[in-house]
C-alpha cells in the first residue's frame, strides 16, 4: 500500500523551498547569495530554524521511498529509473537554469555588464566552488538531484550488501533508542562536505530512512510520540537559533550539538505528523504532488529575478522585498509547472510523468 504520507511530505518540504530561498537574501551571517539586502535576524532565524532538517527531511524520504520501491523492482530497474527521474533532470536543469543563475551572481556581487549571453562562456570556463554565486560554473539546487542520485546509488549497494550479509533477519528494535542515532551527526556535518552540504549526513539519514523509519511498527510509534519528539526538536531547534543569530557568543560544540538534536527529533516528528494526518490522497495533493519536482526546478530563478527586478522599486522595505517575490514566483512557477506538463519532452527532461500517467 502507497503512503501517501511521504507524497504529502515532500511536496509540502518543495513549496516551502520559495520563502526559504527568498529568506537566504537577508542572512545575518554573510553568506553569498545571488542577490543580496540587508541583514535581517527574524528571516535569518526562519532559515537557521529549518535548515537541520529541512532538506535531511527529502534524503529520509527518499530512503524510505527506496526500501518501499525495491519490493517491485529489480535493482537493474531502480537504476535506469534514478537516471531518468535524477541524474538527466540534473544535467538539463544545470545546463538551462544555472547559466541565468550565475549571471545574476555576477552582475549583482562582481559588477558584471556585458549581456547575458556573452555570460555562457564564463559560466563553462570558470569553475570554482560550483555555487555560480560568483558567476562561475554552478548547479543551483540542482546539487540536490545530484546527491540524491549518488546517495540511492551508494545506499542501494549497501542495502544490497546487507542482505547479502544478514539474509534479511529482522529484530525487533526499542523505540526509545532511537535518539542515540543523533550522536553521529555531529561528526557527519563537515565529512564529504561539498559547498557546504555534507554527502556524509545525508548518506547517514537515507540509510535511516531505509532501516529504519522504512518499517511499520517504527513509524506507528513515530506518530504515537510526536509530540514528544516535537517538543525536543522544536526546543532545539529554538535554542539553536538564539545561539547562532541572537546571542554574541560563540557556543561552538553546544551549537552543534542543538543543531543534531534538532535534526534528529524534528525528523521523527516530522514522519509521526506525516502518518498522523497527512497520510491521504486528495485532489489538491496529487495535483500539486504530480508538479513536485517541476515546481523544484523553476521555483529558484523566479524568486532570483523577482528580487532583482522588485529591489529598485522596493528600495529598503524589507517586508515588501521578501513578501512580493515570494507570490509572484508561486505564480510563475505554477504557470511554468502547469505548462510544462503538457509537454512529453520537457517532463522527460525534468524528471517527471505525463499529465495524466499515474504515479
Amino acid at each position: 500500500m502507497r503512503k501517501h504520507f511521504i507524497d504529502n511530505l515532500r511536496w509540502i518540504v518543495i513549496l516551502l523551498l520559495i520563502p526559504y530561498h527568498a529568506a537566504q537574501s537577508f542572512n545575518t551571517w554573510g553568506e553569498l547569495n545571488y542577490i543580496c539586502f540587508s541583514p535581517n535576524k527574524i528571516l535569518s532565524s526562519f532559515i537557521v530554524f529549518l535548515s537541520p532538517y529541512y532538506m535531511p527531511l527529502m534524503f529520509l524520504l527518499a530512503g524510505m521511498s527506496t526500501k518501499y520501491a525495491l519490493k517491485k523492482r529489480s535493482y537493474k530497474q531502480f537504476l535506469l529509473e534514478r537516471i531518468k527521474r535524477l541524474l538527466i533532470p540534473f544535467v538539463f536543469g544545470t545546463l538551462a537554469f544555472c547559466p541565468l543563475l550565475a549571471y545574476m551572481g555576477d552582475k549583482n556581487n562582481f559588477g558584471w555588464t556585458g549581456s547575458f549571453f556573452a555570460h555562457y562562456k564564463i559560466f563553462f570556463t570558470k569553475y570554482t566552488d560550483f555555487s555560480g554565486l560568483d558567476g562561475g560554473f554552478g548547479v543551483g539546487q540542482f546539487w540536490f538531484l545530484l546527491f540524491l542520485f549518488l546517495i540511492s546509488l551508494v545506499g542501494s549497494a549497501l542495502a544490497k550488501l546487507a542482505t547479502l550479509i544478514f539474509k534479511n533477519k529482522q529484530k525487533e528494535f526499542c523505540f526509545p533508542l532511537i535518539f542515540l542515532f543523533s550522536i553521529p551527526l555531529p561528526f557527519l556535518y563537515d565529512f564529504l562536505s561539498v559547498g557546504g552540504k555534507s554527502f556524509s549526513e545525508y548518506l547517514y539519514i537515507f540509510l535511516l530512512g531505509f532501516y529504519i523509519l522504512s518499517d511499520d511498527t517504527i513509524i506507528e510509534k513515530a506518530a504515537k510520540y510526536r509530540y514528544v519528539t516535537l517538543a525536543i526538536g522544536l526546543s532545539a531547534g529554538i535554542l539553536n537559533c538564539f545561539m547562532f543569530i541572537w546571542s554574541q557568543k560563540d557556543f561552538g560544540s553546544a551549537n552543534i550539538i542543538a543543531k543534531a538534536l534538532c535534526e534528529w527529533f524534528m525528523l521523527l516528528s516530522l514522519i509521526g505528523i506525516g502518518k498522523k494526518s497527512l497520510d491521504f490522497k486528495g485532489k489538491v495533493s496529487t495535483f500539486i504532488s504530480q508538479r513536485a519536482f517541476l515546481i523544484f526546478s523553476f521555483h529558484f530563478v523566479w524568486i532570483v529575478l523577482f528580487q532583482f527586478w522588485l529591489s529598485s522599486l522596493l528600495g529598503e522595505n524589507i517586508i515588501l522585498l521578501y513578501l512580493l517575490p515570494i507570490v509572484l514566483s508561486y505564480i510563475a512557477t505554477f504557470i511554468c509547472a502547469e505548462v510544462s506538463i503538457r509537454f512529453p519532452v520537457l517532463c522527460f527532461l525534468l524528471g517527471t510523468k505525463i499529465k495524466g500517467e499515474e504515479r
